[in-house]
């Protein structure tokens, strides 16, 4: 089924367009509001060909498609519905939808961690894409291939970082109510050539000084800045006012004080992360990999986006995400008992089948919420197999062998092309490599001994013992 078909046939389950107030998606999941829940037809939705899982949120349904299929799927999804309803958009159509759940959620902790991922998550292909260039240009150099190829690829991989800040400013002003390109333009000082010539304290400043963090608060102030202008400038004027002070104020106050402040965060950031792994390895990473999945699920992974591109652009990679993917070798372990000790369990086996190829990508929801949440102990199991690939990782690190991440995006199997490590490529794939075969050992063992009582069908999530597909599961977030 191609994506055009999967949105014409997503559309009457989720109650035609009618029903459909907002489309959006992340890296794997289609986030659908509608209007009135009991109009959706949940148990045909999961069981949907292509439809890996189904989580219900309120008015909110999150389809999980896998990376690829959902950012094609959603636009057309969006184009269907709209295309029925053409009097009124799907943005117009959930205005009210949307204020009413904002109030609803509207906790200080739910709004931050979801503007952050709102800011940061539509970057990451474009991360994706120029970490496994740049992967593929260190291999190249280190093999003395193509060396007249190494500096072009370089440039290419290298280019969107150097300017990463300008795409968070963009992404933080839209989030937050401002004017995109201006938030653009209020950020970019922090990545211009020319700062350098700028003394802050009798100390130069240097292109790129604060990174992302000095880009979120430059656009945040140049957004506070702008609408404080939209109040008081009068029409006439508001055209050439509102522009040149929403830049000009928070450029002066970026220059003489943010990029120097964040640049300190920035710094901290790295230095703290580095001693962390250096000085007690594996007890961290035991518990960053026990404790991701759990993370995961009430929504709290994305405050980590922030550190991990921070480390990225400061560091060149990140060397918290190796350790965070051994949640995921953990769920695999996990599901592989399960597919044994379930021997005559068919519909448990048939989900594991289906989602077992997107977990070894780093792809977990259809495990989580196909197999161990349902099951309940294997979760746990789960946990306490990423916890141990963690602690190898992160002991590996503090024996001086570091593995990090050139960007982020993908784990599992799908990171091995953005390795980096201080040894080179090579050892950074044998320690991420054996830290994988220790979480699906450990999470295999863990619940085959403990996650399972024993074999038969009545252990099956599914009423009656077989389902058509990955379950159906309510759930708020935390």
């Amino acid at each position: 089924m191609n994506h055009q078909d999967t949105a014409a046939a997503l559309l009457p389950l989720l109650g035609g367009a009618g029903n459909v107030r907002t489309v959006g998606h992340c890296m794997t999941r289609l986030r659908v509001e509608v209007a009135d829940r009991s109009a959706v037809r949940g148990a045909e939705l999961r069981a949907l060909p292509g439809v890996l899982g189904v989580v219900e949120d309120g008015e909110s349904w999150q389809i999980v498609l896998g990376p690829g299929t959902v950012a094609q799927v959603a636009p057309e999804l969006e184009r269907l519905a709209t295309a029925e309803s053409p009097a009124e958009s799907l943005a117009e159509r959930g205005a009210t939808l949307r204020e009413r759940q904002r109030a609803r959620n509207a906790t200080p902790g739910k709004l931050f961690l979801r503007r952050l991922a709102q800011i940061f998550v539509p970057l990451i292909p474009a991360l994706v894409g120029c970490g496994v260039i740049a992967g593929a240009t260190g291999l190249l150099a280190n093999l003395h291939w193509l060396p007249a190829l190494v500096p072009a690829l370089s440039a290419i991989a290298s280019g969107f970082m150097s300017l990463i800040a300008v795409f968070v400013g963009y992404r933080t002003a839209k989030e937050f109510g401002g004017t995109p390109v201006l938030g653009g333009a209020v950020a970019a000082v922090i990545v211009y050539p020319g700062v350098a010539h700028v003394a802050v304290l009798g100390r130069q400043l240097a292109p790129g000084q604060g990174g992302v963090l000095g880009a979120l608060g430059a656009a945040l102030l140049g957004t506070v800045v702008e609408k404080a202008c939209r109040r008081v400038v009068p029409e006439a004027l508001d055209v050439l006012v509102t522009p040149s002070l929403t830049v000009l104020l928070p450029g002066l106050v970026t220059l003489y004080g943010l990029m120097f402040v964040a640049g300190e965060v920035s710094a901290a950031i790295g230095r703290c992360a580095e001693w962390l792994l250096a000085n007690g390895g594996a007890v961290a990473g035991f518990a960053l990999g026990g404790l991701f999945l759990p993370l995961v699920m009430l929504g709290l992974h994305q405050a980590l986006i922030p550190i991990h591109t921070t480390l990225i652009a400061e560091r060149g990679s990140t060397v918290l995400l190796p350790l965070l993917a051994m949640a995921g070798a953990g769920q695999v372990g996990a599901a592989l008992a399960v597919y044994v000790r379930l021997a005559r369990d068919v519909s448990v086996r048939r989900v594991i089948r289906s989602a077992l190829p997107a977990a070894l990508l780093g792809i977990g929801e259809p495990l989580i919420y196909g197999v161990s949440l349902p099951l309940g102990r294997p979760f746990a199991t789960a946990c306490v197999g990423g916890a141990f690939g963690g602690a190898f990782v992160g002991l590996c690190h503090q024996l001086g062998y570091s593995v990090g991440a050139t960007a982020i995006g993908p784990s599992g199997w799908a990171l091995f092309p953005l390795l980096a490590g201080n040894h080179g490529l090579g050892r950074a794939v044998v320690v991420y490599g054996l830290g994988l075969l220790v979480g699906y050992g450990v999470g295999f063992g863990a619940t085959y001994l403990f996650g399972v009582r024993g074999p038969g069908p009545a252990l099956s999530p599914f009423p009656g013992g077989s389902a058509p597909g990955p379950p159906l599961l309510k759930r708020r977030r935390g």
